[in-house]
């Protein structure tokens, strides 16, 4: 029996591993990174292990140094979560030969599978081995890991190269590994997978089917289980193949096939030797703990014949720190506060306080919500997030709640083209007109009385706050009778420092408000305080390029220099952060006025980059 266990991972992940480990009586181990010290694994965990440096090359994927942490912090087992090191098959061997329980497939399974290219080979089929035009679109995507990492759309012959290049690139950073390959890229298909169990003994448990269409960048956002609307025959068949997959190579433990589905068919994607994110909807459906499980099969015990039913539907979301209205980028700083409403799971690696930093995958949380029907899963789960609390970077949550209320979705019609087609929409800004003067009212009542209402007349109290990129000036007085709005057909009914309640042309509306520095929320509403006069040195140029996170410059266009004339759209610069490669591109055409940085640069959010002067007017 395992006596204390070590998860080789961070964050939500580790976190969830160690909350079924605590019920099981099994000790936990952490390991961390120095930009981890102080992260809720590293905390919640019975001992933790230093892993020295900050960098995933340097600390999560070195499996040496994982076993040694192993060794001696007296763990018995080692659990590899998803990601990092969870399908290297070296890993899985060293932490056997180390005389400790492995708890995922056998190495032999997780070789002839954690390659896509050994995979497909296996099914019976092969990547692109020369690419025409006649094929294109086609994806270029990395042999090993997965999570969207290392994918490329070509849809130009001349393309292909820049994108197997760059495709490389992440992969290596990612995982350790630039080995790509080239397959066909079908259009609007649905993601869809099946979630395997397999034991030592022969029984291998085929538990559902999820879907996972709504993605961006090639990583899934929303996910559900079972995937709506298959056709019961297809159903079989997605069924039997992924049971084939796990038969192939002899698989033992939990894993997942991945498949598109177009037009009726089936079309293997990979197969996954690993958990996957997204294991909390299959959870939810079978009544099942799946690294309980996991487990289970690493001690030896036989799954019984045939798995549980399954009862109801689940919807996950994944909160991430990034802006989809700006190309998805991470965001970073202090996570103030994060809570949903009882009733949905919540998964994270964060609490209040945390930092979320530039080294990692910006996913704040998982969301789900189970229920005896889709419909009233994805109701659910579109309200919980709708009432979060989230107080801190910008996040996902508005598109999130957008998503699960949209006609495509749903009806079940989505598939991988979701927000290929309507991110625009679902990015628009829609905030409440109210929110600022919310926020002036509970900052009122949170000063000194000595401001307050006077007997004689005065000029109305002004508030300035920054809303979605626009100023928001707002008016109120202290009276007899206390706050009052200078806003038409606006009453003030009370406010307090953390809530304030409105009537509005006679309905009463309650509004929620939480401050942090000159950060306020109000009903999730993001507004900045803004000072009353304004620094006319925070001013910068215009076609100033700003870093829109802290990274590093990890390339720059070949042959730019001060005075290059640039195209608009043109990419100038690379700034990598948070696993992932992002492109600085000019904003108009123009002349390059300067270009304070330098491959290889280290970078502070807001940092100066670069300079387009337009040759516009």
């Amino acid at each position: 029996m395992i006596q204390t266990l070590l998860v080789a991972n961070r964050g939500e992940i580790a976190c969830r591993i160690f909350r079924t480990c605590r019920r099981l009586g099994i000790r936990t181990v952490a390991v961390h990174s120095d930009a981890d010290a102080g992260a809720l694994h590293a905390r919640v965990a019975d001992t933790a292990v230093r892993l020295p440096g900050a960098a995933p090359a340097e600390t999560y994927l070195r499996g040496e140094l994982i076993v040694k942490a192993a060794l001696a912090a007296g763990a018995d087992a080692v659990h590899p979560g998803y990601g990092f090191l969870s399908e290297n098959a070296e890993f899985a061997r060293a932490v056997l030969d180390a005389g400790l329980t492995w708890i995922g497939p056998p190495p032999e399974a997780i070789e002839a599978m954690a390659s896509k290219t050994h995979a497909k080979q296996l099914m019976g089929l092969a990547p692109l081995t020369e690419v025409t035009e006649s094929d294109l679109p086609v994806l270029v995507k990395a042999a090993a890991g997965g999570g969207g990492r290392g994918m490329r759309i070509v849809r130009r012959l001349e393309e292909l190269d820049s994108a197997l290049e760059g495709a490389r690139a992440e992969a290596t950073s990612a995982f350790g590994d630039g080995e790509v390959f080239v397959e066909p890229y079908l259009e609007n298909g649905r993601h869809v997978e099946v979630q395997i169990l397999a034991d030592a003994h022969g029984t291998v448990w085929a538990l559902g089917t999820r879907d996972c269409s709504l993605q961006r960048r090639h990583q899934k956002v929303i996910e559900e289980a079972p995937a709506p609307g298959l056709a019961e025959g297809l159903t079989k068949e997605l069924y039997a193949l992924a049971v084939r997959a796990a038969r192939a190579v002899s698989y033992v433990g939990a894993g997942t096939v991945e498949f598109l589905v177009a037009d009726g068919r089936s079309h293997f994607l990979e197969m996954n030797t690993r958990l996957q994110v997204e294991h909390p909807v299959t959870e939810a459906v079978f009544g099942l703990d799946l690294v309980a499980e996991q487990i289970r099969v690493a001690e030896g015990h036989a799954l019984a014949l045939d798995p549980p039913h399954a009862r109801g539907h689940a919807v996950e979301a994944r909160l991430y720190a990034e802006d989809p209205a700006r190309d998805w980028a991470p965001q970073t700083g202090t996570l103030h506060h994060l809570s949903v409403p009882d009733g949905v799971r919540l998964d994270t690696g964060y609490t209040d306080g945390d930092e979320i930093g530039v080294h990692y995958d910006p996913m704040l949380a998982k969301v789900v919500a189970h229920a005896p029907t889709r419909a009233e899963a994805v109701r659910a789960l579109a309200g919980a997030l709708e009432q979060a609390a989230l107080h801190g970077p910008v996040t996902n949550r508005d598109l999130l709640v957008r998503s699960l209320r949209h006609e495509e979705f749903t009806s079940g019609r989505m598939d991988t083209g979701f927000y290929d087609r309507h991110l625009a929409a679902l990015t628009e800004p829609a905030h409440d007109p109210l929110a600022p003067l919310a926020a002036a009212l509970a900052d009122a009542c949170g000063r000194s009385r000595f401001g307050g209402w006077r007997n004689l007349p005065s000029q109305p109290q002004v508030k300035r706050y920054a809303l979605a990129g626009e100023e928001h000036e707002v008016r109120y007085r202290h009276t007899r009778e206390g706050l009052a709005a200078e806003a038409d057909g606006v009453r003030v009914v009370r406010a307090h420092p953390a809530q304030v309640v409105l009537e509005v042309d006679g309905v009463q509306r309650t509004f929620d408000v939480a401050r942090h520095g000159d950060q306020v929320w109000v009903n999730g509403t993001h507004l900045t305080a803004l000072p009353r006069f304004p620094d006319p040195a925070a001013q910068h140029a215009p076609g100033s390029l700003l870093a829109p996170m802290p990274g590093t410059v990890v390339k720059i266009a070949d042959g730019l220099i001060t005075g290059s004339s640039v195209r608009a759209g043109e990419p100038l610069v690379w700034l990598e952060a948070m696993k992932m490669q992002h492109r600085i591109s000019a904003p108009a055409t123009g002349t390059l006025t300067a270009l304070p940085v330098t491959e290889g640069q280290q970078v502070e959010v807001g940092a100066l980059l670069a300079v387009v002067e337009s040759s516009r007017p």
